[in-house]
């Protein structure tokens, strides 16, 4: 069962127009109103923040609270077992600060290919560090937020629509418990408190215009769509991989020393149709580096930090997490069942993206998925 015990991620919801919203556990087809169910405030509250900011110590023993209280003692829980078709979703995290890194190595290679065919696909620094950029909290949205299609600058003297609109399947890592500035971040599982699906929503011919010579800007903070439900991490305990191997070897504050590899599958649906599935075990740069790399000069970390993996994609045509490579920037349009094709998205396109991870005693763990349709510009 995706969303039983094993699983139990965390979301926030309202029951009807108006009412403020609380936070709230997903078992099987119902959403556990934590509030009532444990007698406590800081559930009662619209985000998860209040709650992370506890501590590691107390999101395991409030899961082992729950997951005893949803198997032993159901009667005393079953008014507060609220069904999930009567509930509206929410943004689950007040995003304090949001960082997309650039992780997966078949994605990079890929890319580099496409731009630079005379030179090396990666440049001489990527196997160093986990590259990355600081994006715009303010525009991370929840599943099935609609998306407006950007416009900007498309090259000298150009202006107007995206016509290049792509999609980044990526994972999300939310910290919980925040560090001083100055400080550096400690164990990973000290101070992420779980995962969520993201879509980083990529204006390419915008992107493309402007990232010469500083970086990604206007091309990607329009819009970050991440799913209601966040998964702790002590639900991926059976995922959970050493990592693919690194050459050359990192320099020691990133040397991995636990396994925060994840053994994670992503699908990605356009209109309903799957059109990929890559594998996150793949990634090169492990979240537990990427955390250790983003706090090494001192950034402070706070309570509802986001930091994403960057796309995720694998060696196989059908692996790739981007429509970019899917049809290598547009000269290979994707077929669609229903004799259309695609280069890129066009309006009134519908992108969801999934993920399953092995969990414990043979069952699976599904993520809660993240969608989004496109819109005219504006």
């Amino acid at each position: 069962m995706s969303w039983g015990l094993e699983h139990l991620p965390y979301g926030v919801f309202s029951r009807q127009e108006g009412e403020t919203p609380r936070v709230g556990v997903r078992y099987g087809e119902h959403v556990v109103d934590l509030a009532g169910a444990l007698h406590d405030e800081v559930f009662a509250t619209g985000s998860l923040n209040a709650f992370m900011a506890r501590g590691s110590a107390a999101w395991q023993s409030t899961r082992a609270v729950i997951q005893n209280k949803l198997s032993t003692d159901r009667a005393a829980i079953e008014a507060h077992l609220i069904p999930l078709d009567l509930v509206t979703l929410h943004l689950p995290v007040e995003v304090a600060d949001y960082v997309d890194f650039y992780c997966s190595l078949e994605h990079a290679s890929n890319l580099g290919r496409m731009f630079r065919p005379d030179e090396e696909p990666l440049k001489p620094n990527w196997r160093h560090l986990p590259v990355g950029y600081h994006g715009r909290a303010g525009t991370v949205v929840a599943s099935g937020t609609p998306i407006v299609r950007p416009s900007g600058q498309r090259g000298a003297g150009v202006f107007g629509p995206s016509a290049k609109l792509d999609i980044e399947a990526e994972l999300g890592f939310v910290v919980g418990s925040p560090t001083a500035l100055g400080e550096r971040a400690g164990r990973f599982e000290d101070h992420v408190f779980g995962v969520t699906l993201v879509n980083d929503w990529s204006a390419r011919d915008i992107q493309a215009w402007e990232y010469v010579p500083l970086g990604p800007f206007l091309g990607k903070s329009f819009a970050t769509s991440v799913s209601p439900w966040v998964t702790p991490l002590a639900a991926l305990s059976q995922a959970r991989l050493p990592g693919r191997p690194q050459d050359p070897e990192p320099l020691d504050y990133l040397r991995r020393r636990e396994p925060w590899g994840l053994d994670l599958t992503l699908e990605v649906s356009l209109n309903g149709e799957v059109v990929s599935r890559p594998p996150y075990r793949d990634m090169y740069w492990t979240p537990d580096q990427m955390l250790a790399h983003m706090t090494v000069n001192g950034a402070r970390l706070r309570t509802g930090d986001l930091y994403a993996s960057g796309t995720v994609s694998g060696g196989g045509q059908d692996e790739r997490g981007s429509l970019i490579e899917l049809t290598w920037n547009g000269t290979e349009p994707l077929k669609l069942p229903d004799g259309s094709a695609r280069t890129f998205l066009e309006d009134g396109d519908t992108v969801t993206i999934t993920a399953s991870a092995p969990g414990p005693g043979g069952t699976v763990i599904t993520l809660g998925e993240v969608s989004g349709t496109i819109r005219p510009a504006r």
